[in-house]
């Protein structure tokens, strides 16, 4: 199966007070990582940037391994970031792999698991009956995600095709490990090192 990854680095972060992309994470940026895992499995990897661009773009390692694309509108929110992403995404591939950037956590073969997982047009990991990231979708899907109004929500699109989800269970708390602000950081930094 080709599948390209799609990873939001866009956002302001201002709730964290600095890019969640250049948070560290087992000695490797939030974006390094993620474009690490991802670039094992997905081909292209897309990232997709809008405020703090030239900082990001200056310290992460990885960059040159992803196609980076620039959201100059990301103010208008993560849809308009997921579809300036979903635009560089090729068509001759199978379907898309899409996080976040503040999921660091998630573990390689959780991502294996995801591309492996039932045949449905989404697939979304659960770790403890709750459902997280990264989601897989069909290049189906994709024109579902790009014909919404930008002041909508990617949620549309889950919500409509909510009897076809492949939910795929695994044993990783990274999948809902969603980073936003100080006090998420110092919990995922103290997993680490309990």
């Amino acid at each position: 199966m080709s599948v390209a990854g799609l990873i939001l680095a866009a956002g302001e972060s201002r709730r964290m007070g600095s890019p969640k992309a250049l948070l560290q994470y087992h000695g490797e940026t939030f974006l390094d990582r993620l474009i690490g895992i991802f670039a094992a499995k997905c081909s292209p990897v897309i990232v997709v940037v809008g405020a703090h661009r030239d900082m990001i773009l200056s310290a992460v390692r990885r960059a040159t391994e992803a196609v980076v694309v620039e959201n100059a509108e990301y103010r208008l929110g993560q849809l308009s970031s997921m579809q300036c992403g979903l635009r560089a995404v090729p068509d001759d591939l199978d379907g898309v792999l899409f996080t976040l950037v503040d999921h660091p956590a998630v573990r390689a073969d959780t991502i294996d698991y995801l591309l492996a997982g039932p045949a449905a047009p989404l697939r979304i990991p659960r770790y403890g009956g709750r459902r997280g990231h990264p989601i897989f979708f069909t290049q189906g899907l994709i024109r579902e995600f790009l014909a919404l109004p930008v002041n909508s929500s990617a949620k549309e699109v889950v919500t409509r095709h909510a009897p076809e989800i492949g939910y795929v269970d695994v044993d990783d708390p990274g999948v809902i490990t969603d980073v936003d602000d100080a006090e998420a950081y110092r919990r995922l930094l103290a997993e680490t090192v309990s």
